[in-house]
């Protein structure tokens, strides 16, 4: 077990597969494993400073495909649940929560970003059978502002960590 696990870890270290571990770890994620994939984007933009653009992108593409199973889970899971049982009363702040995501309708992706909130919105999203495609777009803007952002703070922030290392 032990040397399986070794494996893995070298299979995926960040000089040697930098972008497809950027990808790996953010789809994984976007689901509902509670995952971030901010120090690995991070630590790779310190590594190779000249992969910032292609880090963000591929972290935003790789989190946003994880956000897009997320929207079908939801909607695979109402679909079951329809066949299964009858409709139930729910809680008032079900309600309340409802009403708030049929208001704003696949904007509400946008917010698919947020920490503890933003995979289980995907899935409401889906649950709630909003359209795909707009969701799926409104998830890679937010995605790309929250990659962007957190990225570029955290080398602007912490410019001289990880600054003199070269992987060997």
């Amino acid at each position: 077990m032990e040397a399986w696990t070794q494996h893995l870890l070298e299979l995926l270290a960040l000089p040697q597969y930098g972008l497809s571990t950027v990808f790996v770890v953010s789809f994984i994620s976007a689901t509902l494993l509670p995952l971030g994939s901010e120090p690995v984007v991070f630590g790779l933009v310190k590594l190779n400073p000249l992969l910032f653009w292609q880090a963000v992108l591929v972290a935003t593409a790789g989190n946003t495909l994880g956000g897009a199973v997320d929207w079908w889970m939801g909607y695979g899971a109402h679909k079951v649940t329809d066949k299964i049982t009858s409709r139930k009363p729910h809680s008032a702040h079900h309600g309340r929560a409802v009403k708030w995501l049929e208001k704003l309708g696949p904007k509400a992706c946008l917010l698919a970003w947020l920490p503890l909130v933003g995979d289980p919105l995907c899935a409401m999203a889906g649950w709630l059978k909003f359209p795909f495609w707009p969701c799926l777009a409104y998830m890679a803007v937010g995605k790309f502002a929250r990659y962007f952002l957190m990225t570029g703070s955290l080398i602007w922030a912490f410019p001289g960590v990880l600054g003199g290392i070269v992987p060997g």
